[in-house]
């Protein structure tokens, strides 16, 4: 097999089309999550009712949190929480959430489970794991070799010379004036 662009750029971009359409997917969720995200949708909701101790402060404790819990008998184990705004969030083990009103009481606990393709696309998209941070590395370096071999595929007057340049001219302009207002 000869080695040159064409054959570069096909055998890269069909080695790692999986992962450019989950990719693309996930990243086209992640762009409108505050519309929709469908990492993980909710599919039991319990209404529950806390006792809110006289100073909140000591809620900020991991051993209080952990007791307060102990009185919806879950299976999911404790992971951790944050205070907002007068709300209490409590992440568990297995997509179990608690949301409380700390000046209320009132909260919602809330058993989630993932979406099936798209909510796992997105932990791909998400996660921190070291293999998959070496390999989407790998597959940057990817990108950009489909990127640099698709410019000098074309020859004649749809070459990158003579018409590619201006296309990639005008797709850099967004990415950049995004940059320079809202960044």
């Amino acid at each position: 097999m000869k080695l040159n662009n064409r054959n570069v750029h096909r055998d890269v971009a069909y080695f790692f089309l999986g992962l450019i359409l989950a990719f693309s997917f996930s990243g086209i969720i992640l762009n409108h999550r505050r519309d929709w995200y469908p990492m993980d949708y909710t599919y039991e909701l319990k209404e529950v009712k806390i006792d809110i101790p006289e100073n909140s402060k000591t809620l900020e404790a991991e051993e209080a949190i952990i007791e307060l819990s102990k009185q919806w008998d879950l299976a999911a184990d404790y992971d951790s929480h944050r205070i907002r705004d007068n709300e209490l969030r409590i992440f568990y083990d297995d997509n179990v959430i608690l949301d409380a009103d700390l000046t209320t009481g009132e909260g919602k606990l809330e058993y989630k489970k993932k979406v099936p393709f798209l909510g796992h696309t997105m932990f791909l998209h998400k996660t921190t794991n070291k293999f998959w941070i070496w390999y989407s590395d790998i597959f940057g370096i990817a990108m950009l070799v489909i990127a640099i071999t698709g410019m000098f595929i074309t020859k004649g007057k749809n070459s990158f010379k003579k018409r590619g340049w201006k296309l990639t001219a005008l797709g850099l302009i967004f990415p950049v004036l995004i940059l320079i207002l809202f960044a």
